[in-house]
């Protein structure tokens, strides 16, 4: 992408109504504008970041055995009548009424609408396990919808919802989507931390939240050290290794991390102090294991093997997709700007033209963005007649991984120069190197 036809509307200075660092840099870096409280646009920029995390976050549900499918913004009343959940869910819930004057609602979730639809299909046990998933936008009325897309009122969210015939193998399908969270974000560059945490309105007994380390967090945590050498794509652990997947949640649950919410302090005292870490967190995603609190009330059954109706046990598996981006920024920043892992980066490289008068230079930096390009690499190429000064502040504000820099001083002795975005160091290289280094 040529700088030069980009629709990219950067900001020189933060919007005086922009609280937390990745909302004043989302807004500076144009990635959003908002159209109204709490809801916002996303520019191209911010939308090629949103669409990379989505593929992580697909691409890591598909491995572990869920099938995706798309249910509606919109839902029935009745459906949430069906469960109970209609009048106790609160104010957060748009009520809407068309024009026959039917009750609908703006779904902030989907467990209702996907219980109706499994239920209408699933016959038998043999109908079991199953886990399906969609990435839709949800709407939940915030009262003070604040942080940018951190706390907005429309949101973009991959939910999942597995059903089993029994609470062993339910447990197993709610293990398989801790580590798919785990594996997630780990590809993402962040570390997520996985927290005991309240069900809330959601329901259920046994749940997870977790939570990125980022100093602008909503919540205080507290949590043993050793969550940060864990790697969540060792061998031993596959989706498909029921005693991997067991040994996991064993792992997890036993080494201690909390929010101020579920903090022990009993627990906490026994960590060595060396191990005990602390700081501020984004919540990030929210698994819960809620048994039949859905199938029974909507009447869910199956045929069991003994040929005795069976209502499904039931869980369900939520990640803030449009969240992710402000708490990747969060994570990863600086006084300049955006950092972003390679992984979720709008583009690999920004390739800089200093002097876009001088025909060398711009001949030099044409010939790298096409071959840069013929590699299949993601390449941004400054190409605006302006100071060669604000196009690297430009690209320290965007934060890509790599800045590719070509000055009529450096092409005069052969070189160009490379800049890593995250460490800050810089290399004077050979055209043919730098493109090596970058196309490896």
């Amino acid at each position: 992408m040529r700088f030069s036809r980009a629709f990219l509307p950067v900001l020189k200075e933060s919007p005086s109504d922009a609280q937390i660092v990745s909302h004043k840099l989302m807004l500076r870096a144009g990635l959003v504008r908002q159209t109204a409280a709490g809801i916002y646009a996303w520019l191209p920029l911010g939308f090629r970041v949103l669409k990379k995390i989505e593929q992580i976050v697909r691409e890591e549900q598909d491995r572990a055995g869920a099938q995706e499918m798309l249910m509606p913004t919109l839902q029935s009343a009745e459906l949430w009548r069906e469960s109970g959940r209609y009048d106790a869910y609160g104010p957060e819930m748009l009520r809407i009424r068309d024009r026959h004057d039917r009750e609908m609602l703006y779904g902030p979730t989907n467990e209702e609408m996907l219980t109706a639809i499994f239920r209408d299909e699933a016959k038998s046990y043999r109908d079991l396990p199953r886990t399906l998933y969609h990435i839709q936008w949800k709407f939940r009325d915030e009262v003070r919808p604040r942080f940018g897309v951190m706390r907005g009122r429309e949101f973009l969210m991959k939910d999942a919802y597995s059903f089993d015939l029994d609470e062993a193998s339910a447990r197993l399908s709610y293990y398989t989507q801790l580590l798919a969270y785990l594996r997630t974000f780990q590809r993402m560059g962040i570390r997520a931390v996985p927290m005991k945490a309240a069900s809330g309105p959601i329901g259920g007994d046994l749940s997870h939240e977790f939570i990125v380390l980022a100093p602008t967090g909503e919540s205080e945590v507290f949590y043993d050290a050793a969550f940060e050498e864990m790697d969540w794509n060792r061998s031993d652990l596959r989706y498909d290794d029921p005693v991997g997947l067991h040994n996991l949640f064993d792992d997890v649950t036993s080494t201690y991390a909390a929010t101020d919410e579920t903090h022990e302090e009993d627990r906490w005292a026994d960590i060595s102090e060396e191990r005990r870490r602390t700081g501020r967190g984004i919540e990030v995603g929210h698994i819960f294991y809620f048994g039949d609190k859905y199938s029974g009330p909507m009447g869910l059954r199956v045929t069991g093997p003994d040929g005795q109706m069976v209502a499904p046990m039931m869980g369900s598996y939520g990640i803030g997709v449009s969240r992710l981006v402000a708490a990747v920024i969060e994570a990863s920043h600086d006084d300049a700007g955006i950092i972003w892992p390679e992984s979720v980066a709008p583009w690999k490289v920004g390739l800089v033209t200093m002097r876009q008068d001088d025909e060398a230079t711009v001949a030099a930096a044409d010939e790298l963005y096409s071959r840069l390009k013929g590699a299949g690499i993601e390449v941004l190429y400054d190409d605006r007649d302006e100071r060669g000064g604000v196009k690297l502040g430009t690209m320290d504000l965007i934060g890509l991984p790599w800045q590719l820099v070509v000055g009529p001083r450096g092409i005069a002795s052969g070189v160009v120069e490379l800049k890593n975005r995250a460490s800050g160091e810089k290399e004077e290289l050979s055209m043919e190197s730098a493109l090596a280094r970058l196309t490896a």
